[in-house]
C-alpha cells in the first residue's frame, strides 16, 4: 500500500478555489496523506483552514489502515465541530496485512469511539490485487460490513474493477441502511440500479476530467438525496488542476461542475450534499 499512500512532496498544490456562498462538507478526505505529519501539526490546521475559507466548513477523516484509522480518530477529536471520522481496512491493504484478525479487531474497537461515524473504505478493489488474493478481500469487505451493522454506522464502500463483485456482496449479506460509493466510478446504469436500493453516490473530481463522459450521465441522475461530493484527498484533483495536490478546498470546484451537470445553483448542490452528509455520518458537532 505505501505506493497509494505516499505523497508526492514535489506535486504542485491545487489552486485555491473562489469560495462558495453556502457551505458545503467533503465527505471524503486523506489529511494524513495531503500532510505526512500528526493530526495536531500546523500543516493540518492550514488545510482545515484553507477549506474553510473556500466555505468547505466539514471534513470526513476516512481510514486505510488499522494505524490510520487510528489517526482518523485523534484527527476528529482535536477538530471535534469540523471533522468526523471513518474506519477501516482498504481493500488493497487487507489481503497483505501481517494479522487480519488483529487488524479488523482494532477497526472493531475503534467504530465504538463517538466520532466514528462510518466504517470505511471498505469494498473492492480488482485494479491492484491479484486474481489468487480477492477472495480474501471479499471476506475483508464482509467483516467490514458486519462491523458497520454491529454500532449502525453508515458503510463507505471503495469501487474499482469490481461493480458486479461489489454489488453482489451486498446482495448476499444485506446492505446497511446508510451504504455509500465513494468516488462513484460506474457508468448510468449502476447508477440507477444503486438509486433503486438507496445507496448513496458520491463524485469526486474523476466526473470533471474529459474522459469520464459515463460519470456525468450518472451524475445527471442520481437524486438530490442520493447525491454526495467528496475530493479524495490528496488524489484526484478536479480539472483543470488535475495532476496537482488535492485539498478538501477543491469541493467549491467540484460543487460548480456538478451544479452546471445539473442546472442548478452551486448553492443548491452545497446545501443539498451538506445536508445528506449529516444524515449519513451525523452532527459534527
Amino acid at each position: 500500500m505505501a505506493d497509494r499512500h505516499n505523497r508526492d512532496i514535489d506535486r504542485p498544490l491545487a489552486p485555491a478555489p473562489e469560495p462558495l456562498k453556502v457551505s458545503a462538507i467533503d465527505a471524503h478526505a486523506h489529511l494524513e496523506i495531503v500532510t505526512n505529519t500528526e493530526p495536531d501539526s500546523p500543516e493540518v490546521a492550514e488545510v482545515i483552514a484553507d477549506a474553510a475559507a473556500a466555505g468547505i466548513d466539514r471534513i470526513v477523516q476516512v481510514g486505510y489502515s488499522a494505524e490510520q484509522s487510528k489517526w482518523c480518530v485523534r484527527l476528529a477529536e482535536l477538530y471535534p465541530k469540523q471533522v468526523l471520522a471513518a474506519v477501516a481496512l482498504h481493500p488493497n491493504e487487507a489481503p497483505i496485512v501481517s494479522d487480519l484478525e488483529a487488524d479488523l479487531a482494532i477497526i472493531s474497537e475503534l467504530a465504538k469511539h463517538p466520532r466514528v461515524r462510518a466504517i470505511g473504505e471498505t469494498g473492492l478493489d480488482y485494479f491492484r490485487t491479484p486474481l489468487e488474493l480477492q477472495e480474501i478481500q471479499r471476506e475483508s469487505f464482509r467483516r467490514h460490513i458486519q462491523i458497520a451493522k454491529d454500532n449502525k454506522l453508515a458503510l463507505v464502500i471503495h469501487d474499482r474493477d469490481a461493480h458486479e463483485d461489489v454489488l453482489k456482496v451486498l446482495e448476499d449479506v444485506g446492505a446497511p441502511d446508510k451504504t455509500i460509493f465513494h468516488c462513484y466510478s460506474g457508468d448510468l446504469e449502476m447508477a440507477k440500479y444503486c438509486a433503486a436500493r438507496g445507496y448513496v453516490l458520491s463524485f469526486a473530481g474523476t466526473v470533471t476530467f474529459k474522459n469520464a463522459p459515463a460519470l456525468r450521465e450518472a451524475v445527471k441522475y442520481v437524486p438530490d438525496e442520493l447525491l454526495l461530493v467528496e475530493t479524495d484527498s490528496p488524489f484526484l484533483a478536479p480539472s483543470p488542476h488535475r495532476g496537482a495536490l488535492n485539498t478538501p478546498a477543491q469541493i467549491a470546484n467540484i460543487v460548480r461542475f456538478i451544479a452546471d451537470e445539473r442546472n442548478v445553483d452551486p448553492e443548491h448542490i452545497a446545501a443539498v450534499t451538506s445536508a445528506n452528509t449529516v444524515r449519513l455520518f451525523g452532527s459534527f458537532e
